[in-house]
């Protein structure tokens, strides 16, 4: 299992390979500093405010008031500095646009005066294997500006460490990544070729950089005033490799191909995929047996193809169903339940307290907080999308917390179970139980079902008003729910 970090920093060695001259020093006061001061919302108690902590980073200038980072370096943030290489004088800034799938972000200052005849940064193409680049930023082991320089050593379709859901191209570097230079531009030939970004905690000298082609996408997707996220083919591939396996398809032994082994309900590709179909080709361009492409000379992952596209656009699609070649079109759209596994930023946690019972929806962020072991609950996590769960809940309710008073005093060893129904009621998400829980006429005892318990959690309602003042007294909880992120 890869490790990846996501960083503040990319510091790279000296390398043999020569570059062109270095960029004139004006070029330096472009490359800014980024204080951030954020809070980090806490689910494990989702009422209270959270963790305030802060850190460093670099941005750079590519237009007019627009100052282009790494979304890990402001996410979450409640103020942002910038400061011009050589001065003393810190700028308050806000976060234009932020994408966290694919980590980046656009700020503006309040007063752009001071920055009006300072040289913009042009971007040039994705840089070739072998070549050598030049990193500008603010790493960590010094207040002053860092220029070091690095060689290209793989261009591959992986993981953004920064939502841990999302894959994208992505270009390595033989560097060493340290904190503090996340978002500095990555330079060749005087065009940016990438931002720093992230580094692979099990390997020496490898850093990581978002090439041009994700940030031309980022900055055409904000052109109409918001970010939109990628869109989705929503198919899980097989690579067939194996000769047994192609002559089961009654295949040739040529290289092309891949098994579709799922379809996502609702998906782009819902109703015009289905599983046991082999893809031959994406927009003319031939998948081989690994689901790899050949795009501008690389061969990169097959769903670069759709990775470079927008909502709304079409991709052609090539394949085999039953022995008989087709070919269609499916119009691609994004998947919002697919961020169910991408951790969330600036949002509140949602949560219920219902008389010391704690609710909140499953995602990411609660996962990563209570670690829940309940195999229930891990099937529910991981078949929310593949099995189209969210369809019929879209949320999935879970029993987070049993704060002690009285009422709940025989109720141990529910934490970290799934929600089933509610008297009775199958529970769709989180206000729909905020709802079976406050009825206009309240039933005499609300019986609470949960998946894998051998019995309901049955609470009286004559008691609750009751408890949930001294609950809330307690724990010193400002509101009973949030039910809106």
């Amino acid at each position: 299992m890869k490790l990846w970090l996501p960083l503040f920093a990319l510091i790279l060695p000296i390398a043999q390979a020569q570059e062109s001259p270095s960029a004139p020093s004006d070029i330096y006061k472009s490359v800014v500093r980024i204080e951030v001061a954020n809070q980090t919302s806490d689910y494990a108690t989702p009422w209270n405010s959270g963790r305030f902590g802060g850190g460093i980073g670099t941005g750079f200038l590519i237009g007019k008031n627009k100052f282009l980072t790494n979304a890990h370096v402001v996410s979450n943030a409640e103020r942002v500095l910038v400061t011009i290489h050589g001065s003393p004088e810190k700028y308050p800034a806000k976060v234009e646009f932020i994408a966290h799938d694919c980590d980046l972000a656009l700020l503006s200052v309040e007063d752009f005066h001071d920055f009006e005849k300072l040289p913009v940064f042009d971007f040039g193409n994705v840089p070739a294997l072998e070549s050598q680049v030049r990193v500008i930023g603010y790493p960590i082991g010094g207040e002053r500006l860092s220029v070091t320089r690095g060689v290209v050593s793989r261009i591959d379709f992986s993981t953004y460490s920064h939502s841990r859901a999302d894959s994208h191209l992505i270009v390595q570097i033989d560097a060493a990544i340290n904190p503090g230079n996340s978002g500095g531009p990555v330079v060749q030939d005087g065009k940016v070729v990438g931002v720093a970004f992230q580094g692979l905690r099990q390997a020496d000298n490898t850093g990581y950089i978002i090439p041009t082609p994700i940030v031309r996408r980022f900055l055409k997707d904000i052109e109409d005033g918001r970010y939109d996220n990628y869109a989705e083919l929503g198919v899980t591939e097989f690579p067939l490799h194996n000769p047994a396996m192609r002559k089961a398809f009654n295949l040739p032994n040529d290289g092309r191909g891949v098994l579709v082994t799922d379809v996502t309900p609702t998906g782009s590709a819902d109703g015009i995929l289905k599983p046991g179909d082999i893809l031959l080709a994406i927009d003319g361009n031939a998948v081989d047996s690994a689901g790899m492409i050949t795009l501008e000379g690389e061969n990169v992952n097959m769903q670069e193809i759709v990775e470079r596209k927008f909502a709304g656009d079409k991709v052609s699609l090539r394949f085999i169903r039953a022995g008989k070649t087709e070919e269609t079109e499916a119009v691609l759209k994004p998947l919002p339940p697919s961020r169910m596994y991408a951790i969330q930023y600036e949002k509140k946690p949602r949560y219920i307290v219902f008389a010391g019972l704690v609710f909140q929806p499953l995602d990411t962020n609660l996962f990563a907080t209570a670690k829940f072991e309940d195999i229930n609950v891990r099937r529910l996590y991981a078949d929310y999308v593949p099995k189209g769960i969210f369809q019929k809940r879209p949320d999935v309710v879970i029993l987070t917390r049993i704060e002690s008073d009285p009422l709940t005093t025989m109720m141990d060893g529910v934490q970290g179970l799934a929600v089933d129904k509610i008297n009775g009621v199958e529970v769709r998400d989180l206000k729909h139980a905020y709802e079976l829980l406050h009825p206009s006429t309240p039933p005499g005892f609300f019986v609470i079902e949960l998946f894998g318990a051998d019995r309901p959690v049955v609470v009286p309602a004559n008691q609750i008003e009751a408890a949930n003042k001294r609950v809330q007294l307690n724990y010193d909880i400002d509101q009973l729910s949030n039910l809106e992120e």
